[in-house]
């Protein structure tokens, strides 16, 4: 008994990984670690390797199945949306390949290429190099990403000044690592510079991010222990730092008599969860009462570009969550006006579960145009948060306690339990005034106090 074989050797296809698309304004993508290594084999959908952004910390998963033949981007090194990150080998017997010829090298078919006449390649040569090199000298080839962009244009450096600037970055970039150092030591030059041309009749220097003197050197003692910090607490501490630096914060403070609200959650939690399988949180009813505060005070809900204020038309709710690693991140609810109070909730249970498992995409953290945090999670009574840039304002609420208080009745003032909470609201006083800023908190406490015990979820 003979056994025949096929001789036909199976068509493997090699497919490139591509590092995707992930959100607006998200250009490029930090690679933390691969899951699976050079030989390894995975399957369609399954995720391949850890990313990080300005943003959030997310997987790639793998469109097909294969083997991973090569990995082209390292631990640590940045890739573009768009380009290869690794390629895989895949099964391509499909029933079709046997029709498909094998691709020619480059010396196999360049004696088909019509080639131009000589003087033709010579004309168009000469204006061409002179617009490359034009292009080098001029630094106009220099890829910046958005959020590099936006500290130039806050910082205000000129074109002149990025050219001194050496790149760590993939193929020369400029990152945000290496734009903020350039700040930090333009600032100890300016605030070390002696002033020798100083006059009774010269101006006071305006005080500005450049001018911050450097941190000193923390001294050390027997037995301190040094953490480096990981890469999101890096980015929190740029962010706040550049806030402070941005924005003069001014903070109003209310106390809110939320009876109504902890009546409201307590009579329909059990009956939402057994219906919808979620918890029933404070947070929707928190954000429903800003976004009905940002309808009467839209100038709230703007940003400030330079000289000019720029007033957004979708209104996009951050919301602060503490992740398992103490790290923060903020979510964004897109066009909050527009859910009912039980899209908010599944909006509000969805990017919170997402948040705390890593789950998040970058376009999930994007488009905040007012934010709130919740430090009444942790016990607090009351905080002082830091707006997030470039929002100009950011609400705390703090802790719901059991206080007596003096109310108002038709027989007279008489004292009762009722639940209280603080609110303080940071905003901008570049842009927001204190009567603005405290007009728009006191319409969130009314929203609050006044809120229907009888409202539908």
């Amino acid at each position: 008994m003979y056994f025949w074989r096929n001789s036909k050797k199976q068509k493997m296809a090699e497919y490139k990984l591509l590092l995707p698309s992930m959100g607006e304004g998200v250009m490029e993508a930090t690679i933390i670690s691969w899951l699976f290594k050079e030989g390894d084999f995975i399957k369609e959908e399954e995720s391949v390797v850890e990313i990080a952004t300005d943003k959030v910390d997310s997987d790639v998963p793998t469109p097909v199945s294969g083997k991973i033949v090569k990995i082209l981007k390292q631990k640590d090194e940045i890739a573009a949306v768009g380009e290869a990150i690794a390629i895989l080998e895949t099964d391509a017997a499909d029933g079709n390949t046997d029709d498909v010829a094998e691709p020619k090298s480059y010396d196999e078919v360049k004696e088909q290429i019509p080639q131009p006449e000589p003087e033709v390649v010579q004309t168009l040569e000469q204006p061409l190099n002179n617009n490359i090199a034009s292009l080098k000298s001029d630094n106009a080839d220099v890829y910046l990403s958005p959020l590099v962009k936006s500290i130039v244009q806050e910082e205000k450096i000129t074109d002149n000044e990025l050219k001194t600037i050496t790149g760590s970055g993939a193929e020369g970039r400029i990152t945000k690592e290496d734009i903020l150092k350039f700040v930090q030591q333009r600032g100890q030059n300016i605030a070390l510079q002696p002033n020798t041309q100083a006059s009774s009749v010269s101006p006071e220097p305006k005080a500005s991010a450049e001018q911050v003197a450097p941190a000193r050197p923390v001294s050390l003692s027997e037995g301190d222990e040094i953490i480096q910090m990981d890469r999101m607490r890096k980015l929190i501490a740029d962010n706040m730092v550049r806030s402070k630096q941005v924005s003069p914060h001014v903070t109003s403070f209310i106390e809110a008599d939320v009876t109504n609200v902890v009546e409201w959650r307590n009579n329909n939690k059990n009956t939402y969860q057994k219906r919808e399988g979620e918890k029933l949180t404070f947070m929707p009813i928190f954000i429903r009462a800003v976004v009905k505060a940002i309808q009467d005070f839209p100038m709230i809900n703007v940003s400030v570009d330079g000289d000019k204020i720029i007033k957004k038309k979708n209104i996009n709710i951050g919301m602060a969550t503490a992740l398992p690693d103490g790290n923060l991140i903020v979510p964004v609810i897109k066009n909050a006006d527009q859910l009912s109070l039980s899209g908010l909730t599944k909006a509000i249970n969805d990017l919170a579960y997402r948040a705390r498992n890593k789950k998040l995409t970058p376009a999930d953290t994007q488009g905040a145009t007012y934010t709130i945090s919740n430090v009444g999670t942790f016990g607090n009574l009351m905080g002082t948060p830091i707006i997030p840039q470039p929002q100009v304002a950011i609400l705390a609420v703090g802790a719901i306690v059991k206080k007596p208080a003096v109310l108002e009745t038709e027989y007279g003032d008489v004292i009762a339990i009722r639940q209280k909470m603080f609110m303080s609201h940071s905003y901008d006083h570049r842009v927001v005034d204190g009567s603005l800023g405290g007009i728009f908190l006191k319409h969130v406490n009314d929203y609050l106090e006044n809120w229907d015990i009888n409202t539908e979820i």
